[in-house]
């Protein structure tokens, strides 16, 4: 037998190849690996609903307080666009860091002090609908949805010769949104309704918004809450409303299906300048 041959024997009967060795090693070891980690247990269905529950209502939470709101038109004062019981989606991002409501946006706004009968005032009665409300999921009662018509400012005037409100100097082209009723302008005063006298207000103070419905002889508003030559019992500037009151722009009509719409700022505004003074 040569040193080759034994050479060949030795290796064959007395060394296992490296390679089969470390294999079998490794595999042992992922088992053993495999076993030794603890498995994850799963929920009961009745905790997970919960939970899912619980992030759906801070979600909820979030949303109406930095973002999107439910509400409902509570009178006919802004028709023909939006009537009575309409639902309505307001954004809030327009009026982040130091945003402020823009002539021509429909605001939903809090109620500055005995604009609104105390009915429209109480909100909703039933138990569920409250705690839906809590979370913007139901309209909540003591605001009011209105057309900024001046801002911090403006002087209006009422009215041109076409009895249009003039801003600045500049007349309103509102006929595709106004409704004018029996009137004969488009800013009459609703204690009757009608356009018998002419009047004036402004310059708007800083910090606060001049408002009136799109149904104008139909609508308590930034209008009626102006002082008249006539009148003793009035408190001059009742009829700006505080920007801080502000709660959105009305950017959606939601429901009835049939009516579902976007709502955006009417063209005309883009045309008044900025005030004087």
């Amino acid at each position: 037998m040569t040193s080759d041959d034994r050479g060949s024997a030795s290796l064959s009967t007395d060394e296992e190849p490296r390679s089969s060795r470390s294999t079998g090693s490794s595999a042992s070891g992922r088992k053993g690996s495999g076993q030794g980690k603890p498995k994850r247990k799963q929920l009961p269905l009745w905790q997970e609903t919960i939970l899912l529950l619980g992030v759906a209502l801070v979600l909820a939470v979030v949303i109406k307080t930095f973002f999107v709101q439910a509400f409902y038109i509570p009178s006919e004062s802004m028709e023909p666009g939006l009537i009575l019981n309409d639902r309505i989606l307001i954004q809030k991002v327009s009026y982040w860091g130091g945003g402020e409501p823009e002539r021509g946006d429909v605001v939903v706004f809090k109620d500055p002090g005995g604009w609104l009968p105390p009915i429209d005032s109480a909100g909703p009665t039933n138990p569920v609908a409250k705690a839906m409300a809590k979370i913007g999921l139901y309209p909540t009662g003591g605001h009011l949805v209105k057309r900024v018509i001046g801002v911090a400012g403006d002087t209006i005037e009422c009215c041109d010769d076409q009895g249009r409100l003039v801003v600045n100097g500049q007349p309103l082209a509102e006929s595709a949104y106004v409704k004018r009723g029996t009137g004969k302008c488009n800013g009459p005063m609703p204690t009757n309704g009608t356009c018998d006298e002419d009047w004036q207000v402004g310059p708007i103070p800083e910090g606060h918004i001049f408002v009136m419905g799109d149904n104008r002889s139909r609508s308590a508003d930034s209008s009626q809450k102006m002082c008249r030559t006539d009148e003793t019992e009035c408190v001059p500037g009742d009829e700006f409303v505080p920007v801080d009151l502000v709660v959105g722009k009305v950017f959606v009509l939601l429901w009835p299906a049939d009516r579902f719409r976007w709502n955006t700022r009417p063209d005309t505004f883009e045309d008044v300048p900025a005030p004087t003074s």
